[in-house]
């Protein structure tokens, strides 16, 4: 419970400061974000089919 709490609480303080942020700020930062997320999920593809093919 202590964590749902927590995690709303970062939500709430996150979604504040997009809030009072430039429009352009936040759509940079969102492609920013949404690009290290593609990368990260490539990588974790990419790891996974080798690993399982090494072993």
């Amino acid at each position: 419970m202590l964590v749902l709490v927590a995690a709303l609480l970062l939500f709430g303080v996150v979604m504040g400061t997009v809030a009072h942020a430039s429009f352009a700020f936040t759509a940079v930062a969102a492609t920013v974000i949404a690009v290290w997320l593609g990368v990260f999920a490539l990588r974790e593809r990419h790891g996974r089919r080798s690993r399982t093919s090494a072993n």
